[in-house]
Formats: structure tokens, sequence, C-alpha cells
């Protein structure tokens, strides 16, 4: 079942995914365990033998008491032991064998689903990032996987040994006494239809208590990833509040599927050793009337023990079984989910050597989650090779929609997106991203170091690259300066950087790329003065001879591009350079006014984003 419906926008109900009512979740996970063939033949040889084993040792003891103890011959005696002793140790040899195969196919399998989850998550687009929670995704990848692990490294192969010990041991109850067999048989209906009946209800509270904990990833992804904005508000304790109603909720669930997998055990062992205990009572009877010799009786009790047993097993495996099929829907899903950007069969080549001219015909576009609200209306772009060209207006005109669209993170609901002539959709998403370099206005910093971090640009750049990168982008000082130089933990998100640092560290990833198209959104927004000189001196140097579009907060950007948009709504509203936009005495005359306010460029720039007032919307990008 795909998580979003054909429009790719609307997240799966709850009661859409409870759907599934037996182990068919699991099939679709067994094409990863067909690599292993090997592996799982030799754990079913073990496993076999294992079960032999345990069943031959009831041979072993009708020998021991109707030959070794009943003639009174030491000799029957001794070989009956040796006997038990011989199917005991090849017992301890199997089980050796299939726990260790079974253990290093569990680990193998899921090691194997985390890779193939993760690898789609990475291709799918930002709409299935809108409205599905990291966390949530999280604990797929490990909670749900974790599951698996236990059903394949362990569980599996026990319900395997449990269903040779019940097929194995129902024959020879049959060959030992057909007449007390067939009571066993009468019993199996009541014992087995029940735990069918019981383990569907287990299933199901398995996957509700397994969305429960979903939901707490999620809660401690969200407060842990905004934790400077908890402590500043003073959110801690209702935030505690919060995430404990979650644990109360999950606790209170899983007590659910507790209870229901307790009764459903309870049930088992009450009617199996009942009827045992009835066998036993006619059993006797029968040695007494000598339709049966003792040995009879107590091989015939050991396998009846070993039936009663199985099902008792296959039971509370049938039971893990249950909830692990909860996890495998939610990894099937995961692992079935399409991206709604994806190459076509037959994609076009774009041309070579790249050019860097950029074309946006009468484009628009709705984003998945806000399908009513129209980022861009009718839009046209014309972007030559070389040419700078800066964005402008107010917050929510569609800036960022044009960079999303631009790299093909989504696809426009009419009209074409082109690279050097070619329409976006016509070629591989990761061969036109290839040819832009971006620098966000809130920088990526990943938890590592910062050769990691500006090699991310290029991973194939050597260390002097690097540093001549962060040379370039006036990052190399700083780096040097910290404790480990460039081999320093920069920690979770670049937390020991500041703002200007993390926005040179972009800069110099960037730079590193070497692209033919750069996509900055505001580089410099978060610098001092200083290093705002340095760093656009950098970027005047990186920009040379590239086809630039950058979204601009400060008018002082601006007025160094070859053509300035000024974007409203979605639309263009009118553009040109900056002299030519002032004299229209549009809506970028009345920006450029709030920003100047009767000082120099150089002033206005320094003092940040324009404040919004009730004459017009300061120029910044949109959240998007």
């Amino acid at each position: 079942m795909s998580i979003f419906g054909p429009g790719g926008g609307q997240r799966a109900s709850r009661g859409d995914r409870e759907k599934g009512k037996d182990l068919k979740q699991i099939r679709p996970l067994l094409r990863f365990v067909r690599p292993y063939r090997t592996v799982v033949i030799g754990a079913l040889i073990a496993l076999s033998v294992s079960a032999a084993a345990v069943l031959a040792m009831g041979v072993g003891l009708r020998l021991l008491v109707d030959q070794g103890l009943g003639d009174d011959n030491i000799g029957l005696l001794n070989e009956a032991l040796i006997y038990l002793i011989g199917m005991v140790v090849l017992l301890a040899a199997a089980t050796f064998s299939r726990f260790y195969l079974v253990s290093w196919l569990g680990e193998r399998v899921v090691a194997d689903i985390r890779r193939a989850i993760f690898e789609r998550l990475l291709r799918l687009s930002p709409a299935f990032f809108e409205i599905n929670k990291t966390g949530e995704l999280l604990s797929r990848i490990t909670t749900d996987t974790t599951l698996l692990q236990t059903v394949i490294g362990s569980q599996a192969s026990s319900a395997l040994r449990n269903l040779f010990l019940l097929t194995g041991g129902v024959a020879m109850l049959f060959i030992t006494s057909p007449r007390l067999a067939g009571l066993v048989f009468v019993l199996v209906p009541v014992v087995v239809v029940p735990i069918v009946i019981l383990g569907r209800r287990v299933r199901q509270r398995s996957r509700a208590s397994q969305d429960r904990i979903a939901d707490l990833g999620g809660q401690v992804e969200e407060s842990l990833n905004a934790i400077h904005t908890v402590q500043a508000f003073g959110q801690e304790t209702n935030t505690q509040t919060r995430f404990g109603a979650k644990v109360d909720s999950a606790f209170h669930t899983a007590l659910g599927r507790v209870r229901a997998r307790a009764f459903l055990t309870a049930f088992v062992i009450l009617f199996v050793f009942t009827g045992i205990a009835a066998v036993l009572w006619l059993g006797g009877h029968d040695v007494l009337d000598g339709r049966l010799s003792g040995g009879e009786l107590l091989s015939f009790l050991f396998y009846a023990v070993v039936v009663a047993g199985s099902v008792g097993s296959l039971s509370e495996v049938y039971g893990d079984l249950q909830h692990a099929a909860g996890a495998a829907e939610r990894l099937v899903e995961l692992l079935r989910q399409e991206s709604d950007i994806a190459a076509p069969e037959n994609p076009a080549a774009l041309p070579e050597p790249p050019q860097g001219a950029i074309a946006l015909e009468q484009v628009t576009f709705n984003y998945p989650s806000r399908p009513d609200e129209s980022a861009l209306v009718g839009y046209t772009l014309n972007v030559a090779p070389g040419e700078r060209v800066a964005l402008v207006g107010p917050s929510g005109a569609g800036k960022t929609s044009v960079f999303n669209l631009l790299l093909r993170f989504y696809d426009p609901d009419s009209g074409a997106v082109r690279l050097d002539g070619v329409d976006l959709q016509h070629t591989r998403p990761e061969e036109a991203r290839a040819r832009f370099g971006l620098v966000p206005q809130d920088p990526v910093i990943f938890a590592a170091d910062a050769w990691e971090n500006i090699r991310f640009g290029r991973p194939g750049a050597t260390d002097e690259e690097v540093r001549a990168a962060a040379r370039a982008a006036g990052a190399e000082a700083f780096f040097d300066a910290l404790p480990e130089g460039f081999a320093t933990f920069l920690g979770e998100k670049g937390m020991r950087l500041s703002g200007g640092q993390k926005q040179r560290l972009a800069i110099a990833r960037a730079i590193l790329r070497n692209p033919v198209i750069l996509l900055l959104d505001e580089a410099t927004s978060a610098l001092d003065a200083e290093s705002e000189r340095a760093v656009q001196q950098a970027l005047e140097t990186l920009m040379a001879g590239r086809t630039t579009i950058v979204i601009a907060h400060r008018l002082a950007t601006v007025q160094k591009a070859d053509r300035i948009i000024v974007m409203q709504e979605g639309r263009v509203v009118s553009e040109g350079s900056h002299d030519d936009l002032v004299a229209e005495d549009g809506l970028y005359a009345r920006l450029a006014a709030l920003q100047f306010d009767g000082t120099s460029a150089d002033n206005g720039a320094a003092n940040g984003e324009v404040p919004a007032t009730a004459g017009a919307a300061p120029l910044s990008a949109e959240s998007a």
C-alpha cells in the first residue's frame, strides 16, 4: 500500500494501514533472503537434523524402559543410554549450526533492508517529506527492522523446527498408539482455531503499538532539533508534558498487545496440557489392560509433550510473527514508495560542454501540501549563459520556488523548466543537478569535520583543493584555529560554528563543486561587514563566467546583478536594472526606499533585512 494516493500528496490513513490481516505482509521482504540461499539450505539441514534427533530420543526412551529395565539386561540398558547420549550430542551440534546460521542470516538480511530503505528515502522527492515526520521514518529503519531481525534470526527457524517436531511427533504418535493419537487429533482443532483468531488481534494491536512508538520518535526528534527554541521560550515543562502523554499512550497500547498475547499463550497451555492429562489417564488404562507396554506409553507421552510444546511454541511464535507483520507492512510501504521526481525511460542527454542557459516557460506550480495555493502562476524567466540575475520580492513571492524547480525538487503543474534547451522532466535528475551549485541562506552542516563538510561538494577532491576552496571563501583561518584544525568535529548541525562561519563553509563547498550555474540564497546575509567583503570578493571570482541567480535580501547585492526580476504572488511584475526599476516608481522602488531610507547603498546593506511596514513587505525569501 502506498503512503501517497494517486496525487502523491495524501498520507495513508491509519485505518487503511490496518487492512492487512495475515502474514502475507512479510512476503515482499523475502526477496532480501534469496541471495543467501546457501545459508538458508544449511540452516534447514541443521534444523531437520535437530528435529530428527529430538524425535529419535523417544525411541531411545522406549528401548530404555522395555529392553533395558524390563528385561533386566545391563547390556541393553548401556546401549540404550549410549543411544540417548548420541542423540543429545547430535542435537547439540545441529542446534549450534542452526542458531549460528539463522542469526547470521537475520543480521545480514536486516542490514540489506535498512540499506534499501535508506537508499529509497534519499531518492524520494521533498513532497514526501512535507507530510511525513522524520522521527517516524527513523522508527521504521530502526525499531521495525529490529523486529524483523528477531523474526528472521530466531523466530522463523524456531517456527520451522517446531513445525517439523509437530509433524514428526504426530506421525510417531500414530505409530505408537493410533487409538490415543485419535484423541490428540480431536483436541487439535480446539486449540488451533482460537490461536488463529487471537493471533489476528495480536497483530492489530502490535501495529498500533508500533505507530505509537513512531509518534514518540517524531516528538523526540522534533524537540531536540528545536532545543534552542524550546529553552528560549521556557517550554521545557510543556514539551515534557506532551512527550509524557505520548509515552503513556504508547504504554497503554503496548499493554493491550501484551494482554492479547499473554491470553493467547495461557489459552494454549491450559488446553494442551489438559489434553495431555487426559491422554495419560487413558494410556494408563491401556497399559493395565496390556494394550501398551510401559515403554510405549512413556514414548507416547514424550511425543505428546513434544507435540504440545511445539503447538505452544508455534502459538507464541505466531504472535511474534503477527507483530513482525505489522512492522513489515510499514517497511514495505517505504520500499514501494515511488518518487514524484524520476528519470524517464529514455532520458535526454544534456548538451556538452554545459552552457548554463536557463528558461522557465509559463510555469504554474503548487506545492503538494498546499494544493490550493499557487507558488508560481504563468511564470516566465530566461537567463542567458554567464548572466547574473537577482530575484527580488516580498516573502511568499515565489523566489525559493524558482530554485526548487530548477533543482527539480518538484515538477511544475504546467509549463516547462529548461536547462540548456532541454526540459528537465526529460533528463535524469542527478545529471541536471550536477550542473548546479547551491548556497542556501540556512546552510546545512553535517555532524562531521570541515574536511568532510566541504568535500561534500566534490567527494573526490584532495586536501589541498579543499583548503583552496576554504581559503577562497574566507574560511581557512578560522578552521585552522579550531583545536584539531580542519579535522575538528563541528557538532550536530555545526553547533560549534557561528552563523557566518557556517555560511562561509557552504560557500567553500560550492566553490569546490565548481558548477556551471550558481544558485545563491543571499549567501552573505549572516556575515559581518568585514567578513562580507572578503566573501563577496570570493563570490565575485566564483561567479565570473558562470550563470548566477541570486535571491536577494539586500539591495546592495541587487545592484551588482545584470538584471533584476521583481516578483510578487508568484508572478514577474517587472524587470530591469536597479536604476530603471527605481525610475518606474513601482514595487521595487518602494522596497528600495524602505531599505535605503535616504542613506547610501552600503549603509543600507549593512542594516540587514528590511523591516515589515504597512507600506511594503521586507525583501526576504519565502519559507517554501
